[in-house]
């Protein structure tokens, strides 16, 4: 693909997502991820009602007229961006890729995080850290993240949340914001994020696509393991078939929505199908509450 094709499918991300963000997200971010705490801005004259607690008694010594300090939300965030870019989110059985939403979604958060000033940056996974891209400010900024999600070419096939939690831990010493964005089709993160929930604020993401939870019956198909290469000839009209699929499925679903409760993280799961924008909504809702 040349760099045109890839300026026009970044551009058709940035216009549909950068509206999104402006319009309908900015507030409910802004409600749902509040600042580090408060920064002194002035001083100004006492007034009916303030809180004493306040009162800026060297002022109001000196003057002889009562004064107050008037504090704001210290707002600039830190948001980082955990991307699973493994083989298995190069799938999709209907509207679009697993990726593609991944994309979207990224998107949108790191839009509607610039709107409120806050700093973005991103870590792009397999089983190996594959990227990372500090935080910084800025609609370059953002444009280059979304360039790097969707035409990024990764070395490894797998995945490894651990691996990517590890390196989060190392690399970001400040507390973050930090969005999973993943399949989770793999296990044994719980430690890493363990640690790593300790220190930031978690909220996992689960995109998946309708056929991986329930696999049709559709008769004989060969099928590729595409995080491992592998052909397997699957037999669809087999009920055991069928339900050892979508017990994988389950058992990686069940992993990750106890680990992210146990650590207190928040999380979310979004289908291919589904209407993200008022999915997104109602989570950013519930966080503000």
């Amino acid at each position: 693909m040349d760099a045109s094709e890839i300026l026009k499918k970044v551009r058709k991300i940035e216009i549909k997502t950068k509206g999104l963000s402006k319009h309908i997200f900015s507030g409910e971010y802004h409600s749902a991820f509040k600042g580090t705490g408060m920064s002194f801005r002035e001083v100004r004259g006492y007034n009916y009602g303030d809180d004493v607690r306040n009162i800026d008694w060297n002022v109001t010594a000196r003057t002889g007229e009562a004064h107050i300090k008037v504090f704001e939300e210290d707002r600039e965030l830190t948001v980082m961006l955990l991307i699973d870019i493994s083989k298995s989110s190069a799938f999709g059985s209907v509207n679009q890729f697993k990726s593609e939403l991944t994309a979207e979604i990224a998107a949108v958060i790191a839009f509607s995080a610039i709107t409120n000033n806050d700093k973005v940056g991103a870590i792009l996974f397999t089983d190996q850290v594959e990227k990372y891209i500090p935080p910084k400010k800025g609609k370059k900024h953002i444009l280059r993240i979304i360039r790097e999600v969707i035409y990024y070419e990764p070395e490894s096939r797998g995945t490894s949340l651990d691996e990517a939690l590890v390196y989060l831990s190392n690399i970001q010493k400040k507390k973050a914001i930090v969005f999973i964005l993943s399949d989770f089709m793999t296990q044994g993160y719980e430690s890493a994020l363990s640690i790593a929930a300790k220190k930031h604020d978690l909220i996992g993401m689960h995109l998946y696509d309708k056929m991986e939870a329930n696999l049709p019956n559709i008769g004989v198909i060969k099928t590729i393991d595409s995080e491992t290469g592998k052909a397997v000839i699957l037999d669809t009209s087999s009920a055991k078939v069928r339900n050892k699929y979508s017990q994988w499925f389950t058992d990686n679903y069940e992993y990750y929505n106890a680990v992210f409760n146990r650590y207190r993280s928040d999380h979310v799961s979004i289908n291919t199908e589904d209407d993200y924008v008022k999915t997104l909504l109602q989570f950013f809702k519930k966080r503000s509450a």
